[in-house]
């Protein structure tokens, strides 16, 4: 793995106990903008994502995807001496990320109060489904728990039907993202005061920011407008929409009187943006079904390849409904590196997201690859408390180290 000096938070020091999405999407990035990310894998199995599907050869892609560019210090610190290790680790961090139940870190001996009186300076950063208090705080709870609890999955699906799972870990990584935010601004303000701090981020709290609409219009209304799951076709701009292509569902989202006059020239029928029934965007949801059939006829009638041209030519914003395998295959994907290849030592290559964040003083991404179990404990115990090899090799053998080509 290439040598991560040379990024935007080179230099910068992370204990990472974190494991699944949020926590680790956090560290991920970090990571691949030059910190060093000590993961921290409770001996002897490590981050139980180690063992989740899609597995090649034991090694597990939903791993590797979560922990690109971190090191391994496979440790049991549940008992001395491998307690005694972390608590000098922290002494020498920025940054500490858990994502354990609240109260799991105080009841392993290392909460906000001992990691503060070891290192002053750190950040701390505890990420939960709902919180470090509240009425909630103790429940159990992953991605889709917090999407009820926010009110958001209850606008996911077809009115009047049971709502659905959106899919993809979009609150996991999105409260990873919040998290770096405050990690961020954290260390900011540290450079100017020099005090650490503990930062709360939940899922649950980053889930609810996600409202565009809903709580300022039932609030503002007096609870008489309930924005709720509307299917195919936004209720109150129209269009907005998924339509039937010939190959794809079609994205269409025009609700502006400009775009709307683009889409009827991309159509061929120009006359429509004057016709009183669509000419403004009242009118366009007042007569909202005749607008969408008309859209959805063209459609019909039309190539799906002739169809986006025509609304690229007229700057209509508008998209096929990929995959994910055709959305790895686009060439746009690619050439920005949306979708990069690394080279696992034990799955071989394997296609990933790419880092999404763009750095003009740092143009090329960093080379990265997951860890293998344990494989940087000799480095992390040398480089940070000067250990011998002897002494880790020792500790392993008594099991509060472990490693393993996995």
């Amino acid at each position: 793995m290439a040598e991560q000096s040379q990024h935007v938070l080179s230099g910068y020091k992370v204990l990472d106990f974190s494991q699944y999405i949020a926590g680790p999407t956090v560290t991920r990035m970090m990571a691949e903008m030059g910190a060093e990310v000590i993961k921290v894998e409770m001996a002897p199995n490590g981050d139980q994502t180690r063992g989740m599907p899609y597995l090649k050869g034991n090694r597990s892609g939903y791993f590797i995807q979560q922990n690109l560019g971190k090191k391994s210090l496979c440790i049991d610190f549940r008992k001395e001496p491998g307690l005694s290790i972390i608590k000098e680790l922290v002494a020498r961090m920025d940054v500490v990320v858990e994502n354990f139940g609240p109260g799991t870190m105080k009841r392993l001996g290392l909460g906000y109060d001992v990691v503060k009186s070891l290192n002053p300076k750190i950040v701390m950063c505890s990420i939960s489904t709902f919180g470090q208090d509240g009425p909630l705080a103790t429940q159990p709870g992953w991605d889709f728990i917090g999407a009820c609890y926010s009110g958001v999955l209850d606008m996911v699906g077809e009115p009047g039907q049971t709502p659905v799972f959106p899919g993809l870990a979009v609150g996991d990584t999105s409260t990873g993202v919040h998290a770096l935010a405050a990690i961020a601004c954290a260390l900011l303000y540290r450079e100017r005061s020099g005090a650490g701090q503990h930062l709360d981020v939940s899922l649950l709290d980053s889930y609810f920011t996600y409202h565009d609409t809903a709580v300022h219009a039932y609030s503002l209304s007096g609870g008489q407008y309930l924005h709720r799951r509307f299917g195919r076709q936004h209720p109150l701009y129209t269009p907005i929409g998924i339509f039937e292509g010939r190959q794809h569902p079609i994205c269409i989202m025009a609700p502006l009187d400009n775009q709307w006059a683009a889409l009827c020239r991309a159509m061929g029928r120009p006359e429509l943006a004057q016709d009183p029934r669509f000419a403004t965007a009242v009118e366009r949801v007042r007569n909202q079904a005749e607008a969408i059939a008309i859209v959805q006829r063209w459609l019909d009638s039309t190539p799906e390849d002739q169809a986006i041209a025509a609304m690229e030519a007229n700057r209509v914003p508008a998209a096929p409904v990929l995959s994910a395998a055709e959305a790895m295959a686009h060439p746009h994907l690619r050439q920005r590196g949306t979708v990069r290849t690394v080279e696992d030592p034990v799955a071989g290559p394997v296609d990933l997201p790419g880092f999404p964040l763009r750095f003009s003083a740092f143009p090329k991404p960093l080379e990265v690859h997951a860890p293998l179990l344990g494989e940087h404990n000799v480095e992390v115990l040398a480089s940070h408390l000067g250990y011998s090899e002897q002494r880790v090799r020792e500790l392993e053998a008594r099991g509060v180290l472990v490693s393993r080509n996995c």
